[in-house]
């Protein structure tokens, strides 16, 4: 629903880009084909130490597709999932292989990095830089780790490397990498440029996956022109999922009452995504066990699970008898008079065969880790605490006439409504050790999604009423305003105590469309 000249722009430089695209990515999967999970990088004595390279190609239905490719011993390929241990060093090199000279001046924008601060390469960003964002990570906001205000790595240099210590606390779970130049990061997300992070030792902390055949799933979302409402494509492990209509949905394989435990991550652009798993018609129960990363303080039974564009969840889901038909869906989820709704998929179709008591092709079963400090799951040190400030934030839109919103805001109550800048200075100043307590409003006519970089918050109230479950998480969901009556909201406790993320780092709206055209703003840590 949103059309502007930026719109306009982004067409524009997406069809000069594709014009010049060349076929790097690896090839994806043909329909209906058994979902396997994404090739595996492992830490090693404390060291994951890895090459990827950003490239990109154009399909044969003109979908430009980036890609993180890693030169594995049998080829190429795609978005490996990163696993690490809790104290390990992430070694990660990243290089930039598309062609410096890929797109004319219509792919620059003046999205350059603040004066004087530049990391990795520098210069000005354009359609080709990149650099990468670790979701959910409880890591430095500094150069040469997850800053993503100054790192900018550019076509046809070196390469960059990334060298993070995983903190000793980090809860064990679910993250996720992907491109975060702002302007940009819809178009490289769009192209399929995501992949998951593990933090390995839920087993410890959550005993009740232990043995289970795991099962990760990424969940993308691609437009054929970014920025552009029209036709797009969702994918599972990069198969194309059909609409309830059509036949060829991709199979994830299980054994006739088999327990997975299944790791699903939404890289989506903007995809709000009630999962449920239904067998013969019936929303099976889902005993879910962590989100955004974190493990639930209890497990507890859900038949469906929202997951906000950027969040994850974790959870067992158990297998029906031989014979049954059963299916992984997205839902329907209307996001609003102004936004775009999110329609019924048909994710998968659960195939269900062979003897039941062992795992599945592709599953790999949950063994026993080590080193899970238990400090890292403890809630009640935050729930208990005394916030040191409150605040309100609010989403808010401007519009056009009949075009839709053409201005997206992210605005901290009593500060003047503005969009981000490079340079701005930060909407908000803390110092390590604040906790504190902030409303985020939602005054547009379509649901937003709220994300904060390098820390999880424990969600408090809905609407001005306490949640029975006081999650910890790292993105949520803010439903649209309906034209009358109060604003939605979420209230939610900031944890700012870990000295580790002392810096300058960002809020924004998830919905990468919202972020790019500035619904974003800076927030400084002091030590």
């Amino acid at each position: 629903m949103q059309r502007n000249f930026k719109f306009l722009l982004g067409l524009a430089i997406w069809g000069s880009f594709v014009l010049h695209a060349r076929a790097q990515c690896p090839a994806r999967p043909p329909s209906g084909t058994v979902v396997e999970n994404p090739f595996d990088l492992v830490s090693q004595n404390g060291v994951l130490s890895a090459d990827l390279d950003l490239g990109y190609s154009v399909d044969q239905f003109g979908y430009t597709h980036y890609c993180y490719k890693y030169q594995s011993p049998t080829g190429i390929v795609e978005a490996p999932t990163l696993r690490v241990h809790q104290g390990d060093q992430l070694l990660l090199k990243v290089k930039d292989t598309i062609p410096p000279n890929s797109s004319d001046s219509t792919g620059s924008m003046h999205m350059s990095a603040p004066a004087g601060k530049t990391c990795a390469d520098g210069g000005t960003a354009t359609l080709q830089s990149t650099n990468v964002h670790f979701h959910g990570m409880n890591i430095s906001p500094t150069c040469h780790q997850d800053d993503v205000l100054t790192t900018l790595i550019q076509p046809g240099s070196p390469g960059f490397q990334y060298q993070i210590k995983i903190p000793e606390s980090e809860p064990p779970g679910l993250y996720w990498y992907h491109p975060h130049v702002h302007g940009f990061v819809e178009f490289q997300v769009n192209g399929g440029a995501a992949g998951a992070l593990i933090v390995e030792g839920m087993e410890k902390v959550r005993p009740e996956v232990t043995g289970l055949a795991e099962r990760v799933f990424v969940i993308r979302q691609q437009y054929l022109a970014p920025w552009v409402p029209g036709p797009y494509q969702i994918t599972l492990n990069f198969h194309l999922a059909v609409q309830p209509e059509t036949p060829s949905a991709p199979i994830i394989e299980m054994k006739p009452g088999e327990k997975q435990f299944w790791r699903v991550a939404n890289a989506t652009l903007q995809e709000f995504i009630p999962l449920q798993v239904v067998v013969n018609g019936v929303a099976q129960p889902l005993e879910l066990i962590a989100l955004d990363g974190y493990p639930l303080a209890a497990p507890r039974t859900e038949t469906s699970i929202l997951i906000p564009p950027a969040g994850r969840a974790e959870f067992i889901v158990q297998a029906p008898p031989a014979g049954s038909s059963a299916q992984f869906i997205e839902q329907f989820y209307s996001t609003g008079p102004t936004g775009n709704p999110d329609f019924e998929e048909i994710l998968a179709n659960i195939e269900v065969s062979g003897s039941s008591g062992s795992a599945a092709p592709q599953a790999k079963p949950v063994t026993a880790q080590t080193s899970v400090s238990p400090e890292s799951v403890q809630l009640a040190t935050l729930k208990d605490a005394t916030p040191t400030a409150t605040r309100k934030l609010y989403f808010s839109e401007e519009f056009g006439g009949t075009n839709g919103p053409i201005q997206f805001y992210i605005t901290v109550d009593g500060q003047k409504q503005r969009v981000f800048e490079p340079d701005e200075k930060p909407a908000i100043t803390t110092k390590v050790g604040a906790v504190e307590d902030w409303t985020i409003e939602n005054r547009a006519l379509e649901t937003h999604d709220f994300h904060i970089h390098q820390i999880h918050f424990m969600i408090l109230e809905v609407d001005g009423k306490p949640v029975a479950h006081q999650d910890l998480r790292d993105t949520i969901q803010i439903p649209y305003w309906s034209g009358a009556g109060p604003y939605h909201s979420v209230k939610v406790r900031m944890d700012f105590r870990n000295p580790t993320i002392a810096g300058t780092f960002v809020f924004h709206c998830h919905i990468l469309l919202h972020e790019d055209m500035g619904m974003m703003h800076k927030i400084l840590v002091e030590p």
